[in-house]
């Protein structure tokens, strides 16, 4: 059944993912290093990859310190949503995005594609080069060294990258094959994409917690003097907080 099969092919997709454990942990510890030095940490995304920077923005569990870039027009609350997919192949967009980000030469930045080959994630990078920030790409290495670059300079993300963590998966997205259609089901880069990024704030706070100092982390409202708590920590860090 392919419930069952697609289950495994995210269990098999994870265990590779795993091996980037040493170069997630060297991320950890650059980034550590942006905090400690009064910077914050940016993601951004696009369409789907939006929601892998959704994922670390304001929930429990999570740094406070991740300010999540959410740019007009790409993101899937869109109508028409097929907008999207045009908005993202437009050069000279990422440039105006990060421009109006909030973003400074202190902080460092996590860009998502999975193809890394469309215009604004790739000007996102340029712009974010152009201003002495640090980048880390998560993209599908399968994926983007299976296509054509759609910025004009014939480059992609991965070319603007100081650190790349690989989402695997197949070209496509998609695993899974059903008969009688075309087409592939089962997209994998969110479930594994999510689990990297999660990971690797996880490790950024254990190595801030060793180095004695102590980071703001949302606990969730749903607990008993939760609220009082994030808002607590929110006013002390507001400097560091660009999305309130």
């Amino acid at each position: 059944m392919l419930s069952e099969h697609y289950f495994k092919k995210i269990e098999e997709l994870l265990e590779d993912a795993k091996k980037q454990i040493p170069k997630i942990n060297e991320i950890a510890s650059i980034i550590a290093d942006t905090i400690e030095n009064d910077g914050a940490l940016y993601v951004f995304g696009s369409s789907h990859a939006g929601i892998m920077a959704q994922e670390l923005f304001y929930r429990a569990g999570g740094l406070m310190l991740v300010n999540p870039i959410f740019a007009p027009d790409l993101m899937l609350n869109v109508k028409p949503v097929t907008m999207t997919s045009d908005m993202e192949k437009l050069p000279g967009y990422g440039n105006i995005i990060l421009k109006n980000s909030g973003i400074t030469p202190k902080d460092i930045i996590i860009i998502i594609s999975v193809s890394g080959r469309n215009a604004v994630p790739i000007d996102v990078a340029i712009e974010a080069k152009n201003m002495g920030i640090k980048v880390i790409v998560l993209t599908s290495l399968p994926y983007t060294n299976s296509v054509s670059s759609r910025h004009p300079s014939g480059k992609k993300l991965i070319d603007f990258a100081d650190y790349v963590l690989d989402l695997g998966g197949e070209i496509g997205d998609a695993v899974l094959e059903v008969d009688g259609i075309p087409q592939k089901v089962g997209p994998t880069s969110s479930v594994v994409g999510i689990t990297i990024l999660n990971s690797l704030i996880a490790q950024v706070i254990e190595e801030l917690s060793k180095r004695g100092i102590t980071p703001p982390v949302f606990i969730s409202v749903n607990l008993d003097r939760g609220a009082i708590l994030n808002e607590e920590l929110l006013r002390k860090y507001k400097d560091r907080i660009r999305y309130l």
